[in-house]
């Protein structure tokens, strides 16, 4: 099982990633915007997605991945650590970073 420690290893490892305590959880920003939410004591963590990501991921392990409260209906996934491996939620956070950074940010990450 991932645990909260690693999660926010993995997030802050990302360029200007920071991280922001936000409605009694643990915010991961880039630039100012969230890009996933979890708590220190949680089981899961709210990733930034696509819609079509979001399906994909559901549709493939519905035991780990669901719609995230309130904001699922705009792409976000919870993520059931205890079903994800650390190399997945690495690519699931740094493709909600992507999503959220400025594109030239994003442009000198891939440049790297």
């Amino acid at each position: 099982m991932v645990t909260f420690k690693q999660v926010q290893a993995l997030a802050l490892a990302l360029p200007s990633a920071v991280e922001e305590p936000t409605w009694g959880d643990v915010t991961f920003r880039v630039n100012g915007k969230i890009f996933a939410i979890t708590g220190t004591e949680s089981r899961h963590v709210s990733v930034k997605a696509s819609k079509e990501d979001q399906a994909e991921l559901i549709a493939s392990d519905p035991e780990t991945y669901s719609f995230a409260p309130y904001v699922g209906r705009f792409g976000w996934v919870l993520v059931q650590l205890a079903g994800v491996e650390a190399d997945e939620l690495r690519d699931l956070l740094t493709e909600a970073w992507r999503r959220t950074a400025p594109k030239k940010l994003v442009k000198e990450f891939d440049a790297a």
